[in-house]
């Protein structure tokens, strides 16, 4: 199969690399790369690149350092592909291995001779604790669309963002190492023929929140020209860290360690610990949504930072980007809360304000009483949270943790003069969905949209009508990709998709048929608005 080789020659800037029938050798700053056809063909992809190097031992939660180089050509193939420290449910991946310099990614590709191709960099989810960089993969996309994606990981839980403030643990180590990768692609795609000009970053859940204030930040200026966000965003009540030293002295509590308000003993106990001892405290089940282990407003040490504001503070200000942007959220995202209905809704009857996002302050025991009566009332009326209402526990989630943080950003993002922001909710369901528990309902659960775009598998196997979904899916994503648009002016195929405007509409109801709708999340949207003008905490950086 290896036998025959061409060797093609292009230009403009992109080095020259070498195609067999299977493989294609590439050219980057580090070194010769390989990566191959899979099965179905189409595409090459190129696993387990290194794009920098995880620092170890004491300097573990430092920024990343730079990547290793090679003269021989670096086989990117599927094997021991690297991913980073994390608790793992039901064992390691076959094909993965799990260690601490873990910062790799990988390419894919289109077949063909293409040049200054549109990139799109996507950034996994898992609640800032877990995945991986091919958690889902976008084969189907890139071989259909002619584009060019990188998928990668960054550093998870404490190590990548546990903050102290101190230049052991300054903070952000997870948010630097997608600042690295992002300089890498600049530095590299256009030998794999993709335009470092025409770069959409796009993140799910956790990976949405992340990079949503990656178009904050000032370090990523020029690293990026479109954005996509699927079910987060930087002004969700988990995106950043409430008060970061809190959150380690809470967790080195948990391990036994006392000492907490001695910040070098504190530091030094940190830097000694098993990053699989920090695993052993759960902190992605809390009741008020936090995840404990997020990004969060780092204290000034004279080096480079990546978060050094609020997010609100910074939309507000409107010194950032303005880019093309596409938000989306699921319609049921609080489905994924029902696994705890059974514990939950008993505690929520019995203290319904335990139940509220992290962000949220209040003046006394009273206050806060008082906000639970009227937010209680606002979801479930004069009932106690039951069987019979479990569609407005599904809601009350949903707005909590991923729509009223999308409405939020978007509409500071609009009143900053972002006027090419647009807007959607996936509602589409079929017969394989389940229902959604003590009912006959079935809904749109948490990041839909993007099972919809990128693979699933063998999908001939899903029903035609989801196929045909995916299909639109990938239509629309793929057009904003390329033109910053998810429907391309005077299209003949879908409806007309308006920009967002100040009052959060129009958006996009995206099912079989799409149909533009007037205001995203309507009075749920405006409920929380009243609520986080009277009660928002906002988050503060370490102070050792």
């Amino acid at each position: 199969m290896w036998w025959r080789l061409l060797t093609i020659c292009v230009c403009a800037g992109i080095v020259s690399g070498s195609i067999t029938s299977g493989s294609l050798l590439v050219n980057i700053e580090q070194g010769p790369v390989r990566g191959y056809k899979p099965p179905q063909g189409g595409l090459y992809v190129f696993y387990n690149i290194p794009y920098a190097t995880a620092p170890t031992g004491l300097e573990k939660f430092r920024p990343p350092l730079p990547p290793p180089t090679w003269t021989e050509p670096f086989e990117a193939i599927k094997k021991n592909i690297k991913m980073c420290p994390q608790l793992t449910f039901g064992g390691i991946p076959d094909d993965r291995i799990m260690q601490e310099d873990c910062l790799i990614a990988n390419v894919y590709v289109p077949d063909g001779e293409g040049k200054n191709l549109p990139v799109v960099v996507y950034f996994h989810g898992g609640a800032y604790q877990f995945g991986h960089s091919s958690d889902l993969e976008p084969t189907n996309l890139v071989r259909n669309r002619n584009i060019i994606a990188v998928n990668f990981n960054y550093r998870l839980g404490a190590h990548g963002f546990l903050c102290l403030g101190t230049k052991g643990i300054p903070g952000n180590a997870g948010m630097k190492d997608q600042v690295a990768l992002l300089r890498w692609v600049q530095k590299n795609i256009a030998q794999f023929g993709g335009n470092p000009n025409d770069v959409t970053i796009d993140g799910w859940s956790a990976g949405a929140s992340a990079a949503d204030l990656v178009t904050l930040s000032k370090t990523t200026r020029g690293l990026f020209h479109k954005a996509i966000l699927e079910s987060g965003s930087s002004t969700a009540s988990f995106s950043v860290q409430i008060d970061p030293l809190a959150n380690a002295k809470r967790i080195a509590k948990a391990l036994k360690f006392h000492d907490v308000d001695n910040i070098e003993l504190l530091e030094k106990f940190f830097l000694k610990a098993p990053l699989e001892s920090i695993w052993s405290v759960d902190v992605v089940n809390s009741r008020n949504s936090s995840v404990i282990f997020s990004p969060c407003i780092e204290r000034d040490l004279g080096e480079e930072m990546f978060l050094d504001d609020h997010p609100i503070k910074i939309l507000k200000i409107g010194d950032h980007p303005k880019v093309p942007m596409l938000y989306a959220i699921a319609e049921m995202e609080g489905i994924y809360r029902t696994g705890h209905f059974g514990l939950w809704k008993d505690q929520m009857n019995e203290r319904f304000s335990d139940f509220f996002p992290e962000d949220l302050q209040f003046v006394d025991e009273d206050d806060k009483k008082e906000v639970a009566r009227v937010v209680k009332q606002f979801y479930f009326g004069d009932e106690p949270v039951s069987e019979k209402n479990v569609l407005s526990y599904v809601d009350y989630f949903t707005d909590v943790m991923f729509a009223f943080g999308t409405s939020k950003a978007v509409q500071m993002q609009v009143e900053a003069g972002n006027d090419q922001i647009y807007l959607c909710i996936y509602g589409f369901t079929d017969e394989t969905d389940n229902y959604i528990i003590h009912t006959n309902v079935r809904g749109a659960s948490h990041c839909a949209q993007t099972d919809a775009v990128l693979d699933q598998g063998d999908e001939t196997k899903l029903s035609v009508e989801r196929q045909n979904m995916k299909g639109v899916m990938r239509d629309l994503w793929g057009n904003f990709i390329v033109t910053g648009k998810p429907v391309p002016d005077g299209s003949a195929h879908y409806p007309a998709w308006p920009p967002v405007g100040v009052n959060r509409g129009p958006y996009m109801y995206l099912t079989s048929n799409l149909e533009l709708r007037r205001t995203f999340i309507g009075d749920r949207g405006r409920f929380w608005d009243q609520i986080y003008k009277n009660h928002f905490r906002i988050p503060i950086p370490p102070r050792p």
